[in-house]
């Protein structure tokens, strides 16, 4: 990443992912956003680019105005009084439970913490002439001095740390959903370079304050039938640790949507280096379909040893078809004892990572899912940095790997 200036460059649309592209429009479809504001926040240049975005990839008609909401009928003097005792009534309840949580949150967490957010509240409600600051530091018992002080502290923290936001934004444009402590590995060299002191737990708390924080999504459906007559083959894998990039292809099936429906993402990965060696998108889970991502990944092999393919036991993988072409490239069959997810994690955890960090967009046709995909395995196997690898990425794993083979 290239930190010499801060200076924003003429851009195109090609500089702009397709996963990127979807994303700003999700966020302004929900409402989150105007389309504006959205081109205001990401630095997107072009004064209707964000527009032509949301009339090309957007789920709802961009081509008409919105309607304005209606407006409250008029009420009798009787219901305004019940209405404003209603009102007043609730007020003093919820000022009765705020105060009893503002002193369970002193004892647990200390003065601090109030002081934070009564300045935040403070000032919002002085910039929207609610309640004059003045007036809100004599209800609290508070200095206006301490709190203009805070303030500046504050504002020279935020001076310091504004590029900061831009370089979260940044890696997000290609890995929209990494988590903070890859996020934080990859930022450190800038951070060091440019002389700011942010620790990894203070990036957590730089993002929590901007709503940047990335929260996990779960969900499940079944991909795998095992109940068949076709042979299965045994768990080669049990008590092996995988030493080398490689020596072991996992592969496993999982579903993704689009607005044309449910389709069906085959995977192989190398279980060294962690990377997507092989995919196909496919309307069906046929054997055919996971048979080209098996001949993707072999094509894309560098080393020329000993291999074992491992999956579930599921049809597709069972199929004769499947084993014939496992043969062919002399790849050993191995699979899962029986219904155990974890006997097969990394598959599953490959799948996990594409879908909730990558894939998080609903596209609306099998074509833009398929590219978008495309986008996203590169992103993955290029750009992501892995724990397990040290925070290299696969294919940074894979290369030396390969390197290493060629000068033995």
């Amino acid at each position: 990443m290239d930190d010499s200036s801060h200076t924003p460059s003429k851009r195109t649309q090609r500089d702009y992912t397709l996963g990127f592209k979807l994303a700003v429009v999700n966020e302004v479809e929900k409402g989150d956003l105007t389309y504006k504001q959205a081109q205001a926040k990401y630095g997107i240049q072009g004064r209707s680019t964000v527009l032509v975005w949301l009339r090309k990839h957007g789920k709802l008609d961009w081509t008409q105005a919105r309607s304005s909401p209606m407006s409250k009928q008029s009420e009798t003097p009787a219901q305004t009084i019940k209405r404003l005792e209603r009102q007043l009534k609730d007020a003093e309840d919820r000022q009765y439970l705020m105060e009893k949580m503002m002193e369970i949150i002193d004892q647990e967490y200390g003065g601090s913490l109030r002081k934070k957010l009564f300045i935040r509240v403070a000032r919002q409600a002085q910039a929207q002439k609610v309640v004059p600051l003045a007036r809100s530091c004599r209800l609290y018992g508070i200095s206006p001095q301490a709190i203009y002080q805070r303030l500046q502290r504050h504002a020279r923290r935020q001076q310091t740390l504004a590029p900061v936001e831009d370089w979260v934004r940044e890696v997000r444009r290609r890995l929209p959903r990494l988590g903070t402590r890859k996020l934080y590995y990859l930022l450190e060299p800038r951070l060091q370079a440019s002389g700011i002191k942010l620790g990894r737990d203070g990036l957590f708390d730089f993002l929590r304050e901007r709503r940047l924080l990335i929260q996990p999504k779960r969900r499940y459906t079944k991909t795998t039938d095992s109940r068949h007559w076709l042979k299965k083959h045994p768990n080669l894998l049990a008590g092996m640790s995988v030493k080398r990039a490689e020596q072991v292809f996992v592969s496993d099936i999982t579903y993704v949507e689009s607005d044309e429906g449910v389709h069906y993402l085959s995977l192989v990965t190398d279980a060294g280096s962690r990377k997507i060696m092989g995919y196909e998108l496919s309307h069906q889970m046929r054997a055919e379909d996971t048979v080209k991502a098996l001949q993707r990944a072999v094509k894309a092999r560098c080393a020329s040893g000993s291999l074992i393919h491992h999956s579930d036991r599921g049809v597709q993988y069972c199929s004769g078809l499947y084993q014939r072409e496992l043969s062919k490239s002399g790849i050993r069959p191995s699979m899962t004892d029986g219904y155990d997810c974890y006997q097969n994690a990394l598959a599953e955890r490959v799948n996990g990572i594409l879908k909730q960090e990558f894939l998080t967009v609903r596209c609306r046709t099998y074509a833009e899912l398929k590219a978008l995909l495309k986008e996203s395995i590169y992103a993955y196997n290029h750009l992501r940095p892995h724990l397990s690898l040290g925070m290299q990425t696969p294919e940074s794993v894979r290369k030396k790997a390969s390197s290493i083979t060629e000068l033995a």
